[in-house]
């Protein structure tokens, strides 16, 4: 017999970082925040998290043999194979698959993230024979960039286009394909190696900053929590099982709840003041802010947004969109936001 596949470490095992718990489980939730980005020193869990993220998905009902994983039940974003399906019982059958993480090579070329089509045919005889490529992988899953700081900048348009659009279209010699590519966008990088240009930055939804904890007790328990992990994974797993099932439960109730969350005009006056006293160059933020509150919201069980909910939003949705003036500091403080909400 082989090796039994050792288990991750689980998402509720993680002690501390929770503006990066949170950020992550918004974006699980409601995917049209438009992912996130954690940006922080080595060894702050960036990767453990994502990786354990997935284990608190539910499966999701695809057609069979979809290249593209496409939800049978939301018949407005299926592609074109499994439109022209739908008539027949047959082919257009059901099954259960569980969501996963696809990850994005640094060394990514375009040809490998959007796909390739085979001009030659398309061109002599007509036929638009596309090859997938990673955001055909991605779509109902969650895409994962480590190092996105690294990766052509090119590459990263294209990424956040496709996050933004639901839609990957390629094209080439006046011959295009599209298909569906919805997915939870979450980047990671280390900014003593380079950062985003700003006009990048401000396209990913929410930023996170991370960093080792500075609490003593914490930061044993992170280490005592690893090495049990280390001793034996399974153990772990069953030790986090219960929470792991609760957090679980909880994002599924929160996706059916979302819909239904009311935001009081009073929400959206203060969202409005908070964008002109902090000058956030175009709506983009406003959007998120609305956005992200709602999600905090459904995740508490609540039916409307509050300033408590908007607050924590604010903190993950502005830092990264203040604008920068010369010789200033763009970092936004708790108090600073506290005050802006609470006016």
């Amino acid at each position: 017999m082989g090796d039994k596949i050792k288990k991750g470490y689980p998402f509720a095992a993680i002690a501390g970082q929770e503006d990066m718990k949170l950020a992550l489980i918004l974006n699980v939730i409601n995917p049209s925040i438009g992912g996130v980005l954690i940006r922080g020193e080595k060894g702050t869990a960036k990767s453990t998290a994502v990786r354990g993220l997935v284990d608190l998905l539910e499966n999701i009902p695809t057609v069979a043999g979809c290249r593209f994983q496409c939800n049978i039940c939301e018949t407005a974003h299926l592609c074109e194979e499994c439109r022209t399906r739908m008539g027949d019982a047959k082919k257009f059958v059901c099954e259960q698959r569980r969501q996963r993480v696809v990850e994005l090579p640094v060394s990514a070329t375009e040809d490998r993230v959007v796909g390739t089509l085979d001009i030659e045919k398309a061109i002599k005889h007509g036929v638009k024979e596309f090859e997938p490529g990673i955001l055909a992988q991605a779509n109902n899953n969650i895409l994962y960039v480590d190092e996105v700081n690294l990766l052509d900048d090119h590459v990263v348009d294209v990424l956040l286009d496709s996050a933004a659009m639901g839609v990957n279209t390629v094209e080439r010699e006046g011959v295009s394909f599209s298909h569906p590519a919805r997915f939870v966008l979450i980047g990671t990088m280390n900014p003593e190696e380079g950062d985003l240009r700003p006009q990048l930055l401000d396209r990913f939804g929410l930023v996170v900053q991370v960093s080792g904890e500075k609490d003593p007790s914490l930061r044993k328990e992170i280490v005592k929590r690893r090495l049990e992990y280390e001793r034996n994974a399974e153990a772990t797993a069953i030790k986090y099982e219960q929470e792991e099932r609760d957090l679980r439960k909880r994002i599924a109730q929160a996706k059916t709840v979302l819909p239904d969350v009311e935001t009081p005009e009073e929400i959206y006056n203060i969202v409005a003041h908070i964008g002109i006293a902090l000058e956030v160059d175009g709506h983009r933020a406003d959007i998120t802010l609305i956005k992200t509150a709602m999600t905090i919201a459904a995740f508490y069980g609540e039916k409307a947004v509050k300033k408590s909910h908007l607050f924590l939003a604010a903190m993950l949705a502005l830092p990264h969109r203040m604008r920068k003036h010369p010789f200033g500091d763009s970092v936004l403080n708790e108090t600073q936001i506290r005050e802006l909400v609470y006016a």
